[in-house]
């Protein structure tokens, strides 16, 4: 039923597509003939796969630094209740505050290369990671901890079999979320610093007004959030088999 509606919206999103194609100023939104000519071209001559490459590298080292940090943090917050209180109100401040107003300063410390635009997605990922980590340990469920204590559970075997399961959906909107918001920085970092990647060929075809090209590479960063995203709600499917109700 779900995929037979996706397709059936996806289907509405194009005729309203060449209806804004038609009805609007010309070479202001291209057809989607001309975007797939535009796309087929840069692949033919590898600007789509070199600038794919680069903001892939940025984008999946940023993000696996956020989980291996994020998850652990958020874990030990959740676990630890004095820690987590003492140390909260500066991780929720630092969610807070727009992530661009760093990038001055990560220029200055590590420059405009790759560490520079992959610590720029670190920091806009981990946050939501951590603070959804945290909110999925405090969740836990005391009377089965309880019971498992009563049995001789150490706290590992605790974390490991009731704790971090029951977290579990929160864990995946965080990491949803950090996705999200990892790939939108990877464009921020590319265009704030060395102008290469799929944030370089935006602005680049933004700036020239190639509304086809530029329309391509929207579309191939909506198909790389796509893909993160619906590989982590299958994930999460997958950790919550044992769960009873259905999810969607």
């Amino acid at each position: 039923m779900i995929p037979a509606l996706r397709i059936g919206f996806l289907g509405l999103l194009l005729l309203l597509w060449v209806w804004s194609a038609q009805t609007m100023p010309r070479n202001l939104i291209p057809t989607p003939g001309a975007t797939v000519d535009a796309g087929l071209r840069l692949w033919a001559e590898g600007r789509l796969q070199t600038a794919l490459i680069d903001s892939l590298s940025i984008y999946l080292s940023g993000l696996a630094a956020a989980v291996l940090v994020g998850i652990p943090l958020g874990a030990l917050m959740g676990g630890i209740r004095l820690f987590g209180r003492t140390v909260d109100v500066f991780v929720f401040a630092l969610a807070a505050t727009p992530r661009v107003a760093f990038i001055p300063l990560i220029i200055v410390i590590l420059g405009l290369g790759f560490e520079a635009k992959t610590f720029i997605v670190f920091l806009g990922a981990v946050m939501p990671i951590i603070l959804n980590t945290y909110a999925g340990v405090l969740n836990r469920d005391e009377e089965l901890i309880e019971m498992a204590r009563s049995t001789g559970a150490g706290l590992p075997r605790i974390y490991r079999h009731i704790i971090l399961p029951g977290a579990v959906p929160f864990l995946v909107v965080g990491l949803r979320l950090g996705a999200t918001i990892g790939l939108i920085n990877t464009v921020v970092a590319e265009l704030y610093t060395a102008v290469k990647g799929l944030g370089g060929l935006l602005a680049l075809y933004g700036n020239t007004f190639r509304m086809a090209e530029y329309f391509v590479i929207v579309l191939m960063l909506a198909l790389i959030g796509v893909i993160v995203t619906e590989g982590l709600r299958l994930i999460e499917l997958r950790l919550s088999r044992w769960r009873l109700h259905d999810r969607l």
